[in-house]
């Protein structure tokens, strides 16, 4: 696949995968993308998955023939990108590998050497000419690895960006953009909206036209929506107007009361209402809905004197992830001392700019007129 008349896909198709990182679901496999640009030079952009190596290297040598690359840029060092570097320098011993110096301190630890005489260590501002093609590199520690760097191709304008832009999905399967993305930055990239910003403040000053990420599509034509988008994200801003209930039930009463919430705010005029059940979606759904959308409810059930384990798993999910800047609504349930509310707001404590709804739904053991007029309340609470 040709991403520009010198820059060529070399990336590889994931449908073995079941969990990739061995927790995130994808259903829809997995792409391990590499690049290389033909010049007088020729730099291959990164490696791919050990278990695709023999596939990788064929796709490079189709698009060379009989030439050789001089350079292997290293941007990412995780097993998923870096998984084929050793085959590759055996294959290919007068390739210079071109990284950071944290890059090439992994090196050492995967695989027991960092190269020393056949490495160039690139830092921040420095650049590598091929001939026509001119790369630049930035720096871009924690996103989502302290060692990433990003490369800019100055004469097709192309940025190079790590796992930066990526999603999850093979890219054999067609599907938007924007809900696999989101999950996959919420989940892996998530807590560094820092350092995400910062690489962004970056990218603003450079003529993209071309985003080429290790995973998921080539990003070409108005890439104005993708920026914006990784602006929110990496902001904890709000994506869109709605509500999320996030819940744990253990005999039903629980999903009884989260359910008549969702259905007074739909009566009420909410925007959107998503139903999340802990225990049963798929986890980094419900984290991901948590950061797209404003408004967050929790409804649980004390349980062991704490909290339903789901429940603790997502919240720690979410606070582990920056988790800022939302309305929090909290619906609790326990047959004869209820503490989950107690529990889930000492839990989001270190969590910044949280704004906590006045009425907080307590539910002894099952519904009744008490509790239900509390969640009418609290329906009224979220829609202004």
């Amino acid at each position: 696949m040709y991403i520009r008349d010198d820059i060529r896909y070399i990336g590889v198709n994931d449908h073995q995968i079941d969990l990739f990182e061995g927790q995130y679901v994808v259903p829809a496999g997995m792409a391990y993308n590499s690049y290389v640009i033909i010049d007088e030079k020729i730099a291959v952009m990164d490696s791919v998955d050990k278990g695709f190596t023999g596939e990788w290297l064929a796709n490079l040598s189709k698009e060379l023939g009989a030439r050789k690359p001089d350079y292997l840029i290293v941007q990412h060092m995780e097993p998923d990108h870096s998984g084929s570097i050793v085959a590759f320098l055996d294959a290919y011993p007068e390739t210079t590998v071109v990284a950071s110096a944290k890059a090439f301190t992994m090196m050492n630890a995967f695989f027991g050497q960092e190269y020393a005489d056949r490495r160039i260590v690139v830092k921040e501002g420095d650049q590598l000419s091929l001939g026509r093609h001119t790369l630049a590199f930035l720096t871009a520690p924690m996103v989502h690895w302290p060692e990433v760097i990003v490369t800019y191709d100055v004469l097709d304008k192309v940025l190079f960006t790590a796992d930066g832009f990526g999603k999850f999905g093979a890219l054999d399967v067609e599907e938007e953009w924007a809900c696999e993305a989101r999950r996959y930055y919420f989940g892996i990239v998530g807590k560094y909206g820092v350092q995400v910003q910062a690489l962004l403040k970056k990218v603003a000053n450079l003529d993209v036209e071309t985003i080429c990420p290790l995973h998921g599509p080539v990003l070409t034509g108005d890439l104005s929506e993708y920026l914006r988008l990784y602006d929110i994200w990496s902001s904890y801003g709000v994506e869109s107007e709605g509500v999320v209930i996030a819940y744990t039930s253990v005999y039903g009463n629980t999903k009884a009361a989260a359910e008549l919430l969702a259905q007074k705010l739909q009566e009420k005029g909410a925007a959107k209402v998503v139903l999340n059940d802990l225990a049963r979606c798929d986890m980094a759904e419900a984290v991901e809905d948590a950061f797209r959308y404003g408004k967050v409810v929790l409804a649980t059930t004390t349980y062991n004197g704490d909290i339903f384990p789901f429940m603790k798993t997502f919240i720690h999910h979410l606070t582990e992830r920056g988790f800022r800047g939302r309305t929090v609504g909290l619906m609790e349930n326990g047959s004869w001392a209820p503490m989950a509310a107690k529990v889930m707001k000492g839990l989001l404590a270190e969590s910044k700019d949280l704004t906590f709804t006045e009425t907080t739904v307590r539910i002894v053991a099952a519904l009744n007129e008490e509790s239900r007029a509390q969640i009418d309340k609290l329906a009224d609470e979220l829609i202004r």
